[in-house]
This record gives structure tokens, C-alpha cells and sequence, in this order.
């Protein structure tokens, strides 16, 4: 299996304020070539990855697609992106 955090980092880090904050994690998919990544970041730095009309985030989509492709695993990736304060703002209402 292909460390996605490695790959992930050197094409996220460039496009934030503060890539020390980044956090990515693999998270289970729903079968065995299907790979769930999440991204989470601060508020801004979130909508920077997402980008215009999410322009950002398929750009990244597409190319760590290719990764997953690569070497005849044909794993299907699907990137999740989350801020830190979404669970605080969550729980004031």
C-alpha cells in the first residue's frame, strides 16, 4: 500500500499558510480498492484546497488518482477535506 500522506504533502503544503497544521489520515473504504483519504486543515487553508467552485480539490483528486492507478492496483482514492473548527461550530447549535 502507497503512503498517500507522503504524496499528498509535497503537492498540499505550497497552497497553505500553515502546512504544520495539516493533518492527513487513510481511512477505511467501503472495499478493499477503495481508499478514503482526509484532509484536515484550518478554515482558511481548507478553502484554499477546495478551491473555486472546488477547482483545487479535483486537480488533487486527479492526480493522486494516477497514484492510485500506478502498478496495477487500480485502487480508486476519494479525498475528503475538513477544517478543525467544523466540530466547534457544530456543537453551538
Amino acid at each position: 500500500m502507497r503512503d498517500y500522506e507522503a504524496l499528498l504533502h509535497p503537492l498540499i503544503d505550497p497552497l497553505v499558510e500553515k502546512p504544520e497544521s495539516i493533518m492527513i489520515r487513510e481511512l477505511p473504504g467501503s472495499s478493499s480498492r477503495d481508499v478514503s483519504i482526509l484532509i484536515v486543515s484550518e478554515d482558511d487553508d481548507t478553502a484554499r484546497l477546495i478551491g473555486r467552485k472546488g477547482a483545487v480539490a479535483n486537480a488533487l483528486r486527479e492526480v493522486i488518482g494516477i497514484a492510485g492507478k500506478a502498478e496495477d492496483s487500480n485502487v480508486r482514492i476519494h479525498l475528503k477535506f475538513e477544517s478543525f473548527g467544523e466540530d466547534e461550530k457544530n456543537d453551538g447549535e
